[in-house]
């Protein structure tokens, strides 16, 4: 990050109040151009609406149906939403992108050129006096040994080194294939939310006070032994997000006069 970005942050951030926000599963780059924008102009509202009060946001997983950083190259477009983040880094709000199951291969564009940290494993953070449990939510199930093994052939570096040797215009279309495969296959899997509600709960004895996720793409809040835990939904239906005030963890859907 820039000299300049961390002297705003520290000249802005006890201007602001405390609060930090969460949201998942945007999956920009699916379906019809005109939706896709549509799509990217409803986050970057409500990144505009929460720049008012905004200590934190994360962002939980696959803002992009597909991402795969080369060394110089990025996917093209979403410069409006890129913009729109740089600008609340600029102005002193830390911003947390986990890495999720499509969007896992960042190299360090967002945190060079945007002032967005990246984080490739869940986060066990404290924030505002509470310990938060972050995790995108992919690879809970727990009989779907295949995910796991897939998993960790994409996540190898061998691999992904091996991957980049690829034009970016075939990788791209590679990457879209296999995305709506996926697609297919995990809408079957009725069972998804109870397992990830299990992992959650185990989290919550362990001490943590709350745990939140996206990638199963409905939203839900759960008070359970412990804690709560919430799953964000996604931005490609539901618009739902998390808020935190330091006591409450509270699930919103977003309406466009919500600025």
């Amino acid at each position: 990050m820039t000299t300049r970005r961390k002297s705003i942050r520290r000249r802005n951030v006890t201007a602001r109040k405390e609060k930090v926000y969460f949201f998942s599963d945007a999956h920009l780059g699916i379906g019809p151009p005109e939706e896709d924008r549509a799509k990217e102009q409803r986050i970057i509202q409500f990144l505009r609406f929460v720049q008012q009060d905004a200590e934190e946001v994360f962002i939980v997983g696959d803002l992009f149906d597909y991402w795969f950083e080369y060394r110089s190259v990025v996917p093209k477009g979403y410069v409006r939403l890129l913009a729109t983040l740089a600008e609340l880094a600029d102005a002193g709000i830390r911003i947390t992108l986990v890495a999720g199951n499509h969007d896992y291969w960042h190299r360090d564009y967002f945190p060079r050129e945007l002032g967005v940290e990246v984080e490739r494993d869940p986060i066990e953070r404290i924030i505002l006096g509470k310990r938060f449990y972050i995790h995108h939510g992919d690879g809970l199930v727990k009989d779907d040994r295949g995910y796991r093994f897939l998993k960790r052939i994409l996540r190898n570096r061998f691999n992904i080194w091996l991957f980049s040797l690829v034009h970016p215009d075939l990788s791209g279309a590679i990457a879209r294939w296999s995305s709506g495969t996926s697609r297919q296959y995990t809408a079957k899997r009725t069972y998804e939310d109870q397992d990830m509600t299990d992992f959650a709960a185990a989290k919550l004895r362990n001490g943590f006070d709350f745990v939140v996720m996206g990638h199963h793409h409905e939203s839900a809040s759960k008070q359970l032994p412990g804690g709560v835990y919430v799953n964000l939904g996604d931005w490609m239906n539901e618009n739902t997000y998390a808020v935190f005030d330091g006591r409450t963890l509270s699930l919103k859907h977003w309406k466009k006069d919500n600025g």
